[in-house]
């Protein structure tokens, strides 16, 4: 068995941010970005030092960009990327699931069914695996939008988009203060779970806290329906605790006021590193003058992702689902 496109790609982001990491003494995931700044630019910075310069210009001559799909090219990146975070173990740099990404993808796909034209956002893209994901199961013309407040993770996302060909449009901010972006049809997010530090600005929100810091999970949820469109879908992947905090009083009024709520889905707590940190897919609908309460939410638990039957019968659940959906 030969090795997988994804495999030769990965192997050489890997070896080549390693050279750079040795030399610059660089952390890992700068090295891999400039690894991926050379791989689309075709050539090292002009102000590297000439022996690192010299093996990276041999680095080039092995890979052609050219013989790689796009899924393979964001797949590569997206193992690197998690090679990266494991010796950076921030709790906000953990990437969404590939498998996840696929079924809110599925899901995009659906409920985007009919519309010739579509504006989507991510408001918390991380290195942008998500948004890239839902991307290639968008067959319309889509104007996409980004967000996200780390340095690092927006320069990896804006390469990794560079070098899908995909056009995204970063904004590099606090994704909880204003931004200059009109309302979209769509929004996906994996949502940043915890407090917001800036209670200033949580202060604008309804959603903030009676006291101390707000949730930053909760003021996203917000947010979010602020920039979409009337009857536009929201796709969030939540916490399974979010309905039975604190605050959820708050947020279930909140969210009666302001949205119908489509669909739970349930994800297999396989699919996370411990029962503690299980998420779920919440899809949400903004109200409208035409929108109405849905009837038969679509409720979804599933199998665990490793069982292709079960997840093949879900599916087909699923789709059945989406026919009386649409056809209401």
């Amino acid at each position: 068995m030969g090795k997988s496109n994804v495999e030769t790609l990965f192997t050489w982001l890997d070896q080549t941010a390693e050279v750079i990491q040795q030399r610059e003494n660089e952390p890992y995931l700068d090295s891999l970005a400039l690894t991926m700044d050379i791989l689309f630019y075709k050539e090292p910075p002009e102000e590297m030092d000439e022996i690192v310069s010299h093996k990276l210009k041999q680095r080039l001559a092995e890979i052609d960009l050219s013989n790689f799909k796009t899924d393979e090219i964001r797949k590569a990146i997206q193992l690197a990327i998690l090679k990266g975070m494991k010796d950076s173990t921030q709790q906000q740099h953990l990437m969404t699931p590939e498998t996840v990404a696929m079924i809110i993808g599925y899901l995009a796909g659906k409920f985007m069914e009919g519309k010739k034209q579509i504006r989507l956002f991510d408001p918390a893209s991380g290195t942008a695996n998500l948004i890239s994901t839902v991307l290639e199961h968008l067959e319309q013309d889509v104007e996409a939008f980004a967000s996200e407040v780390d340095p690092t993770l927006i320069e990896l996302a804006v390469l990794n988009s560079n070098l899908q060909k995909k056009q995204i449009e970063f904004f590099h901010q606090d994704s909880l203060r204003p931004f200059l972006l009109d309302p979209v049809d769509l929004i996906v997010a994996d949502l940043p779970v915890g407090y917001y530090p800036d209670d200033m600005q949580a202060n604008s929100y309804e959603l903030k806290a009676d006291n101390g810091h707000s949730y930053a999970h909760h003021l996203f949820i917000e947010q979010s329906l602020k920039y979409t469109k009337e009857a536009g879908f929201l796709i969030f992947v939540i916490p399974e605790f979010l309905f039975d905090s604190d605050q959820s009083d708050k947020l279930n009024e909140f969210l009666h006021n302001h949205a119908h709520i489509v669909g739970v889905i349930r994800l297999p707590e396989s699919a996370f590193k411990s029962k503690n940190n299980t998420k779920s897919i919440l899809i949400l609908q903004k109200k409208g003058e035409q929108t109405e309460e849905v009837k038969q939410p679509l409720l979804v638990q599933m199998p665990s992702f490793k069982n292709a039957h079960a997840m093949a019968d879900i599916l087909k659940q699923m789709n059945a689902w989406f026919k009386t959906y649409h056809t209401k």
